[in-house]
């Protein structure tokens, strides 16, 4: 089935901003509350946001095969249940109704009141209900510049780290949409000569430039999904900066890995961008430093060209960029991810999320975290207000950004904002 909503000569009868992250060819699906005080799923369209609910009570999806209330929920898993076949009738249905030249809402004032409202009339909610969260660790730059701080350069990777896509699971209850605050965390530190751990806030709260992707249901228990197949599940991406207490952390990660210090917070972008909507920008990735086992090898391209920016905003002082990524250079794709996640079986459901770990490129501007744009706080960097940071201070704003952009169009995410809260005191 052609995914017709991509077409980039595509116009839309909306008013949008030439360089908006929403054209009609991007299309995402979010939650949200309505100035009516109603729970809705919608899309976006420059800065409209469109009641998918209402649109389909009105007929405008007739003669695509959705339940009554598929669009009346407060989360997105049903309809991504529903399967790639029914996302891609449902996009390229949207791109027709606000097409330029379809006067069907555009001219019908009446419809357009129910249907339509400005991003200042909604209050954008957590777009799925996330079942299981598992979080990678999939970027060779920054597993390479961690290791080398604790390892030192030649024992910088563990010995599995080329051959499987490292992973853990993750805490779900905790992830939380863009705007919604994080608290700076308690927990057990092991100060620097310290013979006995302290009890405290967390000193060195942190970033991670992550990108997550949300699945369908896609396998029965005991059935893997091949490589190849992998993208066939995903429905699509969100900005994802997975807070980090590195204290906390380097005290309690041995031996079972992160705990208290990365389940306290993990923010996400409210819009999920579909693959679908990301094909025009499908790229190579790096290559095999060594030949991997046959059920991780892949055909084709299976990674994805998207800009990803980090700024942060002191509580009174304009927002700074500190860091600029990019998705491509994962050296473990999504398609390898899902692939192993499920190699032993393991089944995949609607709305489960897999983060991508954090994305460092080749550069000192493109690491994704202040543990390596700092490296561990010996390089503080400077903010345009003059001050300084090692870490995250209390009241800064870290906001994520990403976008893909060629010559014919730019699909966007928009932002993943969040404000570090001080620590309850106890």
């Amino acid at each position: 089935m052609p995914i017709t909503a991509n077409d980039p000569k595509r116009k839309t009868w909306l008013d949008t901003a030439p360089d908006t992250d929403f054209p009609i060819q991007n299309i995402p699906f979010g939650v949200f509350l309505t100035r009516d005080d109603i729970i809705t799923i919608g899309t976006r369209i420059g800065d409209y946001a469109i009641d998918l609910g209402a649109l389909h009570q009105l007929g405008y999806f007739k003669g695509i095969e959705l339940t009554d209330d598929i669009f009346l929920q407060d989360t997105l898993n049903d309809f991504i249940s529903d399967g790639r076949k029914t996302w891609r009738l449902v996009r390229n249905r949207i791109a027709d109704i606000f097409d330029k030249e379809n006067p069907k809402l555009r001219d019908n004032e009446d419809h357009r009141k129910h249907i339509l409202f400005t991003l200042d009339e909604v209050e954008m909610q957590l777009p799925v209900q996330v079942g299981d969260y598992t979080d990678f660790y999939s970027s060779k730059e920054h597993a390479t510049n961690v290791g080398t701080m604790f390892r030192g350069k030649d024992n910088a990777l563990m010995p599995n780290w080329l051959h499987i896509p490292v992973g853990y699971h993750g805490r779900s209850s905790s992830i939380i949409p863009s705007g919604i605050n994080a608290r700076r965390p308690w927990g057990q530190t092991m100060p620097d000569g310290a013979t006995e751990p302290v009890f405290g806030p967390s000193r060195l709260v942190d970033f991670e430039l992550e990108m997550a992707f949300i699945t369908t249901d896609a396998n029965v228990l005991g059935e893997p999904i091949p490589v190849n197949e992998a993208e066939e599940y995903i429905f699509g991406l969100v900005l994802f900066n997975d807070w980090s207490a590195r204290d906390i952390q380097k005290w309690e990660y041995v031996p079972l890995g992160p705990f208290l210090a990365k389940n306290f917070a993990s923010s996400i972008s409210p819009w999920i961008v579909t693959l679908d909507a990301l094909q025009p920008f499908k790229v190579e990735g790096p290559k095999p430093e060594m030949e991997q086992l046959p059920y991780l090898q892949y055909k084709g391209k299976k990674s994805y060209d998207i800009n990803l920016e980090v700024y942060i905003a002191p509580e009174k002082g304009k927002e700074s960029k500190v860091s600029s990524s990019n998705f491509k250079y994962m050296y473990w794709n999504m398609s390898q991810q899902l692939a192993h996640h499920t190699i032993n079986g393991c089944n995949v459901n609607s709305g489960d999320m897999m983060g991508s770990g954090t994305i460092s490129g080749p550069t000192p501007d493109s690491y994704g975290s202040m543990l390596e744009l700092t490296w561990r706080g010996e390089k503080p960097i400077k903010l345009s207000d003059g001050s300084e940071r090692k870490f995250i201070n209390d009241n800064d704003t870290v906001i994520l950004k990403g976008f893909c952009e060629n010559e014919n169009v730019r699909i966007g995410f928009g932002e993943c904002r969040t404000k570090l809260l001080p620590a309850i005191k106890q």
